[in-house]
């Protein structure tokens, strides 16, 4: 597969320059590159999820808003969407305040490898069909289903509709105590799939230390690999976690480097020790769209 652009993409088209921000962390770092294309000439257009919380950041170098189709292309050209937004409505979460509660199909979307709908359990049991049947139509793996599946309606008949054409990970969240027995739920059902195949986003911070860490630790015991993602602000300037409950910057971090690494095959997080070599696979993860390459 294609390799992402790690959350800033930018083109040009005639005499205009586009930039995609992902993150608010790289608004400073957009900001100078609408100022260069400025400089050369160029009308400079901006927009995506990392300058929604911070609308006006760019306003004096980049017009901004609007809709460019298939802007994930530019930073994936192995990335589509076959839908937009989520009912779930997470409170951490931008896709609902940015795309919506109700979801918009778009039928006609590019098949690509890397598919990166919000919520593909929750949508119409037809259109999830209409999805798969495309992928197989048009002889395209799906490698990776990236934002993955939603524990609370993830049952037998949408396992049983994506298993055929899904050659990648089933991915799910565990966001916070709350969602435990579902969690559980699917974990039974995934029982005969290889554990590298069952990856669980674990979001960590957002509930004291103990109950973020028992639910990483359930994800290993259920048979499934976990990957801790210590919560951020949407509006943050910086990529640092916000700190929260008994967690500290440093707890989180090395909670998340025991966790993503795979150091849990070797020792516990009590026995973890950052300076210490352990031996782990070689995979890195990308926070932008949840891929390991």
């Amino acid at each position: 597969m294609s390799g992402w652009t790690g959350g800033l993409a930018e083109w040009t088209d005639d005499d205009t320059a586009y930039l995609s921000v992902g993150f608010t962390w790289l608004l400073d770092d957009a900001y100078q590159r609408a100022s260069w294309y400025r400089a050369l000439g160029y009308r400079v257009r901006a927009g995506g999820p990392g300058l929604f919380t911070r609308k006006h950041y760019l306003a004096d170098v980049a017009e901004l808003g609007g809709d460019y189709p298939d802007a994930i292309a530019r930073h994936n050209p192995d990335a589509t969407f076959a839908s937009r937004g989520c009912p779930v409505g997470c409170w951490f979460c931008i896709v609902p305040k940015m795309e919506g509660r109700e979801f918009t199909l778009l039928p006609d979307f590019a098949v690509r490898p890397i598919l990166c709908d919000n919520n593909l359990s929750a949508l119409p049991a037809e259109y999830q069909q209409h999805i798969v049947s495309r992928y197989q139509r048009e002889g395209v793996p799906l490698l990776d289903a990236n934002s993955g599946f939603e524990p609370r309606t993830f049952d037998d008949e949408v396992f049983a509709r994506w298993r055929p054409i899904n050659r990648g990970a089933w991915r799910f969240a565990y966001d916070d105590q709350a969602e435990r027995q579902y969690v559980e739920r699917v974990m039974r059902m995934l029982r005969p799939v290889p554990q590298r195949k069952k990856r669980v986003y674990v979001l960590i911070g957002n509930e004291p230390m103990a109950a973020c860490i028992e639910r990483l630790r359930e994800v290993i015991g259920w048979g499934g690999e976990p990957h801790a993602q210590p919560y951020i602000k949407l509006n943050a300037l910086e990529k640092k976690p916000h700190i929260r409950f008994d967690w500290t910057e440093t707890s989180l971090r090395d909670t998340a480097r025991w966790a993503n690494r795979y150091l849990w095959r070797y020792c516990t997080l009590d026995e973890y020790r950052r300076s210490a070599k352990t031996s782990h696979r070689a995979e890195r993860f990308n926070a932008e769209t949840g891929l390991f390459a």
